[in-house]
């Protein structure tokens, strides 16, 4: 699992912001991961949220080349097996079980559990994950939070992910043992809607330049 975490931190290779995207239409799904990957956010979570989620990730993994396409709100085997199949290179859950966790050892792809209480960090430290999902973040304790893990669980970084914005991305992200953040503002919904595809990749570009 430690090799797998690694995989995942080399898919990322460096940007700051992973895109957090609810697919309300499929026909957005290739359009919106090309003006985000052109922007700078190759990598990209499409939530299973939405009944059209899965079939988005299939068009974005045949259609978008440069994209590096992950599913999140995985929370079982199945959705897991369901979005490997899809074409998912890597899996994202709110949370962590022994289940999941079995799911992603029999599998090529790399899972990224969430875990906000220490008991939960350890636990995806014993099964050898030590990059972890924050969330909800800001509901969770947010900086505050992740700084004191800090000292103790010094080998573990995290990705946090709900109410980061882009008033308070930059704060996450100086704090030492924060890899990138999870956001949705790099992609609104009136945008999306809207099919403003050039404003979503300035908005890409700004969020690819954050250290």
């Amino acid at each position: 699992m430690i090799a797998k975490t690694e995989n995942l931190l080399s898919l990322l290779n460096g940007q700051p912001v992973i895109p957090v995207l609810k697919i309300a239409n499929v026909a957005d799904s290739v359009p919106l991961a090309g003006a985000l990957s052109r922007g700078g956010l190759r990598v990209i979570e499409i939530t299973l949220r939405t009944a059209d989620a899965l079939e988005a990730i299939r068009r974005v993994a045949a259609e978008v080349e440069e994209a590096i396409i992950g599913a999140g709100t995985i929370l079982d085997p199945k959705q897991f097996g369901e979005a490997a199949a899809a074409g998912s290179k890597f899996v994202v859950s709110p949370g962590i079980t022994s289940q999941l966790l079995d799911a992603a050892k029999d599998s090529p792809v790399p899972l990224l559990p969430g875990a906000i209480t220490p008991s939960e960090i350890m636990t995806a430290r014993e099964a050898g994950v030590r990059f972890l999902k924050f969330f909800p973040a800001e509901q969770s304790g947010g900086i505050a939070s992740l700084k004191a893990f800090a000292s103790p669980l010094a080998d573990v970084t995290f990705c946090p992910t709900g109410g980061i914005t882009g008033k308070n991305v930059a704060d996450y992200l100086s704090v030492p043992n924060v890899t990138c953040v999870g956001g949705s503002w790099v992609a609104p919904d009136d945008l999306i809607k809207a099919g403003k595809w050039e404003e979503i990749e300035a908005l890409a570009r700004d969020a690819s330049k954050l250290k």
